[in-house]
């Protein structure tokens, strides 16, 4: 039988009792010591992440920036047996495109706030937590795959009235974006991209051209410290009694890849994302307890059942590579249509919270060739 269309208004609205809770378990960290000298080439320092739990025990307002979240309508419904929460920010314009804006880990639906200002006057806003994140959560059952997540996605726009639409991902949403393309080809505008991987096939000769900035990307790919990779994609639920049992196990977890993904390789997260910005999408995963059910999404991508994600759905692509991608231009355009390239020196893997100018002109910029 099919679900009912239901959208319940959904208003973030953490009770009192949980803010308190998550202070004084700040307050009660039991600190690590650390090796003298080593810096961040080991892991997060403890100095450092003292004083950036005590800011956010002390100095952080989560009370304010649940407001500010607030002033955009949020819904939630349920597909496939999930409840799925998203963002809806109509355009003034009637005629104005509708764009899904989709995250990844360890981002949230926070990550565009910086960019709706930006994009409404000329797209209808649907910016949806992926299943399993934040307020999509708990995850009802196992198996939701990224193109699980797609066919969910898709469904929730059909809902929503929407026949014709773009689609913009990073980091997961990368996964998940072209394999809306390719469940709804008729449907899908386009699909725009950042912080998209590709990888090699075995094919004789893949290598023989690769340019030189493809063969450094595919250097850093190999050095890359993929640690978290592996826990997520193997053990999430053995990691998540630590994160969910310690904000500043959390917080360590998650301010490592900002360190790490960020534009600015020796400065700190905060100096490319605003520290409060940072701390409301880390807070996000506290409160809401998603820690575990996030990372299942790796987890599900390298168990799910084969099929073939090398077709070419046909649907325009762009894509948008910044300082930190390590997107090797001739594997992704043998699996996507791509038909605009751009690649920029500012910002990194989180280029909509890093650089929202930028990525919200190259969005718009894009889909205008498209109308």
């Amino acid at each position: 039988m099919r679900e009912p269309v239901t959208f319940t208004p959904f208003r973030i609205a953490v009770p009192e009792a949980d803010l308190a809770d998550l202070r004084n378990r700040l307050l009660a960290t039991r600190w690590p010591a650390e090796l003298p000298g080593v810096g961040w080439a080991r892991g997060v320092p403890v100095d450092y992440l003292r004083e950036l739990a005590e800011y956010w025990r002390t100095g952080y307002d989560w009370r304010a920036h649940e407001s500010a979240l607030n002033e955009h309508p949020q819904f939630t419904t349920v597909i496939d047996g999930q409840t799925v929460h998203f963002q809806h920010i109509r355009s003034a314009d009637p005629a104005a495109t509708p764009l899904v804006l989709l995250h990844g880990w360890p981002g949230s639906f926070v990550e565009f706030q910086d960019v709706i200002g930006l994009l409404t006057d000329a797209f209808h806003l649907v910016i949806p937590s992926l299943p399993g994140f934040g307020f999509s959560a708990p995850l009802a059952e196992p198996g939701w795959s990224p193109r699980r997540m797609a066919g969910a996605l898709t469904e929730l726009m059909a809902r929503l009235g929407y026949q014709r639409y773009g689609v913009q991902g990073g980091d997961t949403g990368s996964w998940v974006g072209p394999e809306m393309g390719r469940l709804a080809p008729e449907r899908v505008l386009g699909v725009h991209l950042n912080g998209m991987i590709s990888f090699p096939n075995g094919e004789e000769g893949e290598f023989d051209e690769l340019s030189e900035a493809d063969l450094a990307r595919w250097a850093a790919m190999q050095e890359f410290n993929d640690g978290y990779l592996q826990v997520n994609s193997k053990r999430p639920q053995t990691v998540a009694y630590a994160l969910h049992d310690s904000p500043a196990g959390q917080l360590a977890w998650i301010v490592e890849k900002f360190k790490e993904l960020t534009a600015l390789e020796e400065g700190l997260p905060e100096e490319s994302v605003a520290r409060d910005r940072m701390l409301t999408n880390i807070s996000l995963y506290w409160l809401t307890g998603t820690a575990g059910s996030a990372a299942q999404v790796y987890y599900e991508s390298i168990t799910a059942e084969p099929h073939d994600e090398t077709t070419v759905s046909g649907v325009p692509t762009a894509v948008l590579v910044s300082t930190m991608d390590v997107t090797i231009r001739p594997w992704a355009e043998r699996d996507h249509h791509i038909v605009r390239w751009t690649e920029t020196d500012r910002g990194g893997h989180f280029l909509a919270m890093e650089q929202p100018r930028l990525f919200a002109a190259d969005v718009r910029e894009f889909f205008s060739q498209l109308r």
